[in-house]
């Protein structure tokens, strides 16, 4: 566990030369694909692999945790290709054993084709440890990270995993993740469409209650209330005090408007970086509305030195979260993320996806990103989603088709007033 004030730059070691030797079973086109879920009895691990089960049928998940019990459990509602490996993340021993096919007894099984990293939070992380054993044993790998530091840091192990053959993209969940293929293809659209220089990207989320994803969503919550947002303005990074600049957004039919405040989150940078949009910044809300002023108290009475302490904050959650449950049954559990782009010319363009449960939808976004890895659409190296089409993924249409299964509203580049008016069409090309 990281504590407050530790968090310290992840340098990536020398090379290391991969661990598997002549007597473990090789991997083989032949065989079934083999994918670790770590975090795989929380809500958001279990759900990837829920997907993955759903999207290939054909594969065989591992469901990686430390509780035995529930892991085994729910393995076996995957089916018969599934089961529970014993594994903590903050053993890197143990974890490249678990890559390998290694049990604590030295038993052989085949080596993991795949691992997804879910076991967050990613906050205050003072090492990059599943990323480095998936390197060392040349095994894909894929992250649902939504911290900024921490994508970052995996961002400079990209020479060592290209040197090693290994692909791997980090924020691979729904925000991050699909947002940010949802922002690639929009400026991608602009640009080729001659629509005018891209000047302002803006991310846009709302949740109903936690969306039901746990108290590890609620915990990096809390956590992002400790960090002043960075945002971008005419290419300038400004730093902003967090749960703050409030917006009311239309997220369309479901879910209307709804007030967004600003956070730190990671595709801000990734995108300003990757995609060259001067001006980018990054909002979340939630519902009902007097969870937008428990976050602002919390931004604005607690000391940062608590918000930043995650020992500290994960008891908080515990102490709230039998209410927050409560609440969520009243609030239900709907996403909404919209994706706004402004360019040089006046045109605005707008990405929207909308989904009655989180928890399926990250799901399914996480199994999309996953797929796409294992179907050798990913080149050698540690990538953002973003970046462009044939190196983090090669058919981001395909991304999208897969991650957005079950969406009440999906939709990519739309004038923001057909989004927001659902307008209908009286003739002759007029709207009202």
């Amino acid at each position: 566990m990281a504590t407050m004030g530790m968090v310290r730059a992840c340098a990536p070691p020398a090379a290391a030369p991969s661990t598997r030797d002549a007597a473990q079973v090789k991997r083989s086109s032949s065989r079934t694909a083999r994918v670790l879920v770590l975090g795989g009895t929380g809500r958001v691990g279990g759900s990837a692999a829920t997907a993955l089960s759903k999207l290939r049928p054909d594969l065989s998940i591992l469901v990686g945790g430390r509780n035995r019990e529930k892991g085994e459990s729910f393995a076996s509602k995957l089916g018969e290709r599934s089961e529970f490996v014993q594994v903590d993340t903050r053993n890197a021993r143990v974890l490249e054993e678990a890559l390998q096919g290694l049990d604590y007894l030295k038993s052989l099984s085949p080596g993991v084709d795949l691992v997804v990293h879910t076991a967050g939070p990613f906050q205050r992380a003072e090492e990059c440890t599943v990323l480095q054993a998936a390197i060392s044993t040349k095994t894909a790998y894929i992250d649902v990270c939504d911290d900024t530091d921490y994508s970052w840091r995996a961002k400079g192990f990209h020479e060592q995993a290209k040197s090693a053959g290994v692909p791997a993209i980090t924020t691979a969940g729904i925000y991050p993740g699909v947002s940010n293929v949802m922002a690639a293809e929009l400026v991608n659209a602009a640009r080729s469409q001659n629509d005018g220089e891209p000047e302002r990207l803006r991310f846009f989320y709302y949740t109903a209650g936690s969306g039901g994803a746990g108290p590890t969503i609620l915990t990096t919550s809390f956590l992002l209330l400790g960090e002043d947002v960075i945002a971008y303005n005419k290419g300038e990074e400004i730093k902003l005090k967090p749960y703050s600049g409030a917006l009311n957004i239309d997220f369309g039919k479901g879910v209307r408007k709804k007030n967004v405040y600003l956070l730190n989150l990671p595709e801000v940078k990734s995108a300003f970086k990757i995609l060259g949009v001067p001006t980018v910044s990054a909002r979340f809300g939630t519902y009902p509305f007097f969870w937008n002023w428990g976050m602002q108290a919390f931004a604005n009475f607690l000391p940062v030195e608590f918000l930043r302490d995650k020992n500290k904050v994960q008891k908080l959650v515990k102490s709230v979260d039998p209410l927050v449950r409560a609440i969520d049954v009243i609030a239900g559990e709907r996403v909404s993320m919209r994706v706004d782009l402004d360019c040089s010319n006046g045109r605005n363009t707008v990405g929207l996806f909308t989904h009655k449960k989180l928890f399926v939808s990250v799901g399914f976004a996480t199994a999309a990103f996953a797929l796409a890895v294992l179907e050798g659409n990913t080149q050698p190296g540690v990538w953002f989603p973003e970046e462009p089409e044939g190196i983090a993924v090669e058919a981001r249409k395909l991304l999208l088709e897969r991650a957005s299964q079950g969406t009440s509203n999906f939709v990519m580049n739309k004038p923001s007033w057909m989004v927001e008016t659902d307008p209908k069409e009286v003739g002759l090309g007029i709207y009202v």
